[in-house]
């Protein structure tokens, strides 16, 4: 949505941060936890990815903490570890917690030897992943990340769900005032951009799922989440079905994202992460997510990097645009711009999170009163 048009109440940062918190301990998440995921879904929406932010807060986390696939007391188990590496047992806890344990340690160890890499097995949701390759670069650091996930996704060529919406993702500072951060799924549209579709009552853009007789024009948001639920559509990887627009190429990425976050941990993979048994019943998602730090003083320098990286995303937005294009962007641009706009303003919120939000204040017996109730 551009900026000035925005139609929905805002909720003030604090206010939606303390109440989040305040809910998650409620649901059995220990305080220092909790914050940690209450910042993690309103960073998501700080930078204007709605699919990833107070959208999921209920349906993602509070509802898997309630049927069970989420267990809201995260025990991190250490199975291996070098002076360069982790690989840790998330034990179906919070994805989101496992995460920011995992980038404290690759980053105090990318500090000392120049890289470092770790993997997480049998974990949960984990957020936008920029906010733990965010992590990296706030500390003069390259941060690299992706997970796999439930299987939405067919290969080129295919029409069954086989692998995740499987995000890779890259952040790397610069000398501006934001980072180079390119976070987004490798497949078109991952699913909380269609649950965000259908929470608004907007239609899907066609050419985003397969369905099982090969046709792609499906756009009710509604039935496509309904259709992938029961198998009977997929969605299609980056470039689109087939191959004359380069569908092979986010088919691979999605491939490769699901190798790293699976072989490393030597967790599960594909349809063994539908959350579902054989008899249909709920089970835990056990996730696998990947993490890279690289330290630019072991090459030629912080400050060398930053003006590299700087000076190349200047020069892309000095070039040439198109007829009619107002203008170009370099990765994070956006987000930071909506962080712009939304600092002083807080969350905006449509009408469906409000009610969610009333109904958990009122069923938790929490002491809040949001603006839009006035």
């Amino acid at each position: 949505m551009a900026q000035g048009s925005e139609t929905r109440p805002y909720v003030p940062w604090a206010l939606m941060n303390a109440f989040m918190t305040e809910v998650f301990m409620a649901y059995g998440v220990p305080a220092g936890d909790a914050a940690i995921c209450a910042d993690v879904l309103l960073e998501a929406d700080r930078r204007g990815i709605e699919s990833h932010g107070c959208n999921r807060f209920k349906p993602i986390y509070l509802d898997r903490i309630e049927n069970g696939t989420l267990l809201p007391v995260t025990e991190l188990e250490v199975l291996k570890e070098t002076p360069t590496t982790l690989v840790m047992d998330a034990h179906n806890g919070m994805g989101m917690v496992a995460s920011y344990r995992m980038m404290e340690k690759l980053i105090e160890k990318a500090r000392v030897f120049g890289m470092a890499g770790g993997t997480i097995c049998n974990s949960t949701h984990y957020g936008i992943a920029g906010y733990w390759t965010g992590m990296a670069a706030k500390a003069g650091m390259i941060g690299i990340s992706g997970t796999n996930a439930r299987p939405s996704v067919a290969p080129t060529w295919g029409v069954e769900p086989m692998m995740g919406t499987n995000p890779l993702t890259f952040t790397m500072p610069t000398d501006e005032d934001f980072p180079f951060n390119f976070d987004c799924a490798t497949s078109t549209v991952q699913n909380g951009k269609l649950e965000f579709y259908a929470r608004e009552g907007k239609e899907a853009p066609a050419g985003l799922v397969v369905a099982r007789d090969g046709s792609s024009d499906m756009t009710d948001p509604d039935r496509i989440l309904t259709e992938m639920r029961k198998g009977n559509c997929a969605l299609l990887p980056l470039g689109g079905a087939g191959e004359d627009t380069g569908g092979y190429k986010g088919y691979g990425f999605t491939a490769i994202v699901e190798i790293l976050s699976a072989a490393l941990a030597g967790g599960p993979f594909m349809k063994a992460l539908s959350g579902k048994t054989e008899e249909g019943g709920n089970r835990p998602y056990r996730l696998g997510h990947f993490f890279f730090v690289i330290n630019p003083e072991f090459f030629m320098g912080l400050d060398t990097f930053k003006k590299t990286a700087g000076d190349i995303c200047r020069a892309l937005r000095a070039s040439e645009k198109a007829p009619g294009a107002e203008r170009i962007y370099t990765a994070g641009e956006k987000e930071w711009l909506a962080w712009q706009d939304r600092k002083d303003k807080g969350v905006p919120v449509g009408e469906s999170i409000q009610k969610e939000l009333l109904a958990l204040r009122d069923r938790l017996g929490l002491k809040y009163r949001f603006p839009f109730e006035n």
